[in-house]
C-alpha cells in the first residue's frame, strides 16, 4: 500500500472515530470538517462529502436533510438501520432533536387510515419549542 493510500484510509477512520465519538447527534460535513482540520488532518470538504456518502451506502450513517436550504446532517447508527426515526426542530434556537418513539407510529397510522395519506418520516420534522427556549419563553 502506498503512501498516499495510507493517507486516505486515516482521513476515513479518524472521520469515522468523529462520527462514533458523536454517536447519537446529527453533525454537518462542515462541522466535520473544521474538527478535523483542528486536529490536524488535511481533508477537503469534498472528501468529507465522498467519505460520508460511502458510509451512507454501507449503512454505518444516516443522512438527513430538514427542510430547503438547510445542510445535511449525518449521525452514526453503525450498521443498524432505523426505520422509526423522527425529528423535532425548535423554532427558537433551531436545534434538532433527533427521537426513536414508538408512540408516533399511531400518528402514522391514523393519517394513513383515516386521511388516506402515507407519511413520510424521515422526511417529517415537527417543529414547536425545545424546553429549554420552552422554559425561557415563560420566564420573560
Amino acid at each position: 500500500m502506498n503512501k498516499q493510500s495510507n493517507y486516505k484510509t486515516e482521513q476515513k477512520e479518524r472521520l469515522l472515530g468523529y462520527m462514533k465519538e458523536n454517536a447519537g447527534r446529527h453533525v454537518t460535513a462542515a462541522e466535520i470538517h473544521d474538527r478535523l482540520k483542528e486536529d490536524g488532518i488535511k481533508i477537503g470538504l469534498t472528501t468529507v462529502y465522498r467519505h460520508l456518502d460511502k458510509m451512507v451506502g454501507q449503512g454505518k450513517l444516516a443522512r438527513y436533510v430538514i427542510g430547503e436550504g438547510s445542510a445535511a446532517c449525518y449521525e452514526y447508527t453503525g450498521h443498524v438501520r432505523r426505520e422509526t426515526c423522527y425529528h423535532c426542530k425548535c423554532l427558537s434556537c433551531g436545534k434538532l432533536i433527533h427521537m426513536h418513539c414508538d408512540e408516533v407510529i399511531g400518528l402514522v397510522e391514523h393519517v394513513k387510515q383515516e386521511h388516506g395519506f402515507t407519511l413520510d418520516m424521515a422526511h417529517t420534522v415537527f417543529y414547536g419549542l425545545c424546553s429549554e427556549c420552552e422554559r425561557r419563553k415563560h420566564e420573560e
